[in-house]
Order: structure tokens, then sequence, then C-alpha cells
């Protein structure tokens, strides 16, 4: 039987800083009735991500609608089917839906993608950020046989899959940096990477260059201002830098960072600079499942991530998340 109220999370006011408990109001309401062609899902899992600080603000540059004062947020969720009246879906299919935040969703059938339960062993790892790794690895830094890769924001839950999958292109020196010892230590010993630079120790370039004594040939950037300069610094002729995140500008309490980019060098090293978004290219989702099932399954893959129960913490994921409290991804299950 259908819980006749449900909980839902919205957005009590916008953020004049860091991401804070008080911004977040969490509110009961009936749970909707779903009329023919639209279909009623129960969440049981939603992730959380850098990017929805930003759609806090009441404008961005993200291609995405910001979120609104006194409405409930959104974003990537995994949840059962309750009820489809008039659609080819059944009750306890398990599908993929983009109304997180709601413990019930209510959403017209083409806005609801089924999901195979047996692909992967855990339905939270369809919230995996895996998708936008491999662009980034594939696509935009182009990563070939050889390379020496440098992964910035490597323990978020991008970071975290960018370097195993950069290792499965052929990789034979992948570096990441992260805001931590403790941070560094688990990189290198469980998610494929050879060193680490750490936030706050010490200039990034030097440690980029002690790290890389020949160079790096590709960049997955998800952080921009002072590690973007270091891997120009230290790019080799013909190095591929992918622009995947903006972290340093995302999660700033100020204005937006920007990043002096010396474009000689770009021009006389032939340094090719690319910013590359998952809505180009998401064509590589279905690819990126069959690689994901694959790597788990003999285990080449792994999955970083956090897990938070209930709802109610929602808030504290994304607060947590913005303040670099976890390893790979962060999962709230509902």
């Amino acid at each position: 039987m259908t819980n006749r109220t449900h909980r839902e999370v919205r957005l009590a006011a916008r953020p004049r800083g860091p991401v804070a408990d008080d911004l977040f109001e969490i509110v009961e309401v009936p749970v909707p009735e779903p009329a023919a062609g639209q279909v009623l899902v129960r969440t049981t899992h939603m992730g959380v991500a850098a990017v929805m600080r930003t759609l806090m603000d009441e404008t961005s540059v993200v291609p995405m609608p910001p979120y609104e004062v006194g409405a409930p947020l959104h974003g990537a969720a995994v949840g059962e089917v309750v009820a489809a009246p008039g659609t080819d879906l059944h009750p306890g299919d398990l599908v993929e839906h983009r109304l997180g935040w709601r413990e019930y969703a209510l959403l017209d059938a083409a806005d609801v993608h089924r999901l195979d339960p047996a692909l992967l062993p855990d339905p939270a790892a369809h919230l995996s950020q895996g998708p936008t790794a491999l662009m980034g690895i594939a696509r935009g830094a182009e990563v070939r046989p050889g390379d020496t890769v440098f992964v910035t924001g490597a323990a978020g839950g991008v970071g975290s899959l960018a370097g195993q999958i950069a290792r499965q292109y052929g990789a034979t020196r992948v570096i990441g940096s992260t805001g931590s010892q403790q941070k560094a230590d688990r990189l290198i010993a469980e998610f494929g990477y050879d060193a680490a630079v750490i936030r706050g120790a010490g200039p990034i370039e030097e440690q980029l260059r002690k790290a890389a004594p020949e160079g790096i040939d590709a960049l997955f950037d998800n952080v921009g201002g002072e590690q973007l300069q270091a891997a120009l610094a230290v790019a080799n002729r013909g190095a591929r830098l992918a622009i995947v995140g903006a972290l340093s500008s995302q999660l700033s309490d100020d204005a937006p960072a920007t990043t002096a980019i010396d474009t000689l060098a770009l021009l006389a090293r032939g340094i090719t600079l690319r910013g590359v978004a998952l809505f180009d290219h998401l064509d590589l989702i279905p690819e990126w499942n069959q690689r994901f099932a694959a790597g788990l399954r003999d285990g080449s893959l792994t999955f970083p991530h956090a897990r938070l129960q209930g709802i109610e913490q929602a808030p504290r994921a994304l607060r947590e998340l913005t303040e670099g409290r976890h390893m790979g991804a962060v999962i709230v299950e509902l």
C-alpha cells in the first residue's frame, strides 16, 4: 500500500556562502496520484553532486534550470515504479529519473528510464558519475597507451573513476590531486593512481613536476585555477587538456574564479585545451553501463562512494560533499 504522505526537500533560501543545513526545509506532503501516461516512483537512492551548489544560486552558466526557493530540489535518482497507468511500465520496475530529493516522484512516462536490475550489482551504482569520467578520459583528454595523465579533484565521484578508466585506456602513469594525505594514500592504494599532489602542501606545480618528471600528456581537470595552470606548465608537446569541472569556481564563496592561461604556450607546444560536458555526449551512457558492469564483475573497476541513510540526511550529504568530507560519489538511500 502506498503511503499517503511523503517527504521532500525544498530550498529555503539562496546561499550567501558555503552550503549550510538551514538553506533546506524538509516538508511532508501528500503522495501524488498518477494520471494516464504518468508514473509514480518510490525513490530508493539519490545522488548529490557539486553542481547542485551552483544550481542553488539564482543564475549560473550551467545549462540546467536553477533551483527555486520554496520548491523541491531535483537531481539524479533511482527507484521502483508504484503505478504507471496507460504506460508500458509496471509496478516494481527499476527506473532512473531526475526528480530526486523526494521520497515519491510523479513524472511523465517519457521522463523515466527503465533499468535492467541484473546489470549492476547495486542499484546505487546507476548513480555513479562514470559517464562523465569516461567522457573526459576518452573524448576530452583522448588518453592513449603510454600516457602520463593528471586528474584534478581525483577523490571525488568523477575523479575516483577517471583514474581507473585512464588505466583501462593504457595510461602508464596516473597522478591525482586531492586535499589531504589520507585521501592521497587511498588514491594510490585503492583507485589506480601512481602518485598524488596535495592541495595546501606546497605549490602544485612543484609537486606535479616531482610526480611527473617527464611531463604530462593528458589532463582531466575538475578544478581549474592553480591546478590547471600547473598542468599547462608541465604539459608535454601535443598534450590534451580536458576541462570537465570547475570546482574552484563552483565552491568559491566569492566571485567566480578565473584562471590565467598562457596562450603562447598552447600555440608553441601544440597543446589542445577543450571543455567537455556530458549533455553533448549522452551516447556514452550505455557504453559506460556495460563497461562498469563488466569492471565490477571482474574487479577491474570499483565504485567508491559514501552512503547516507534517510532523506533527512540529504542536506548534510550535499554539505559534506562540498566540504570534501567523502571519497567518491555521495549517495542518499531513502
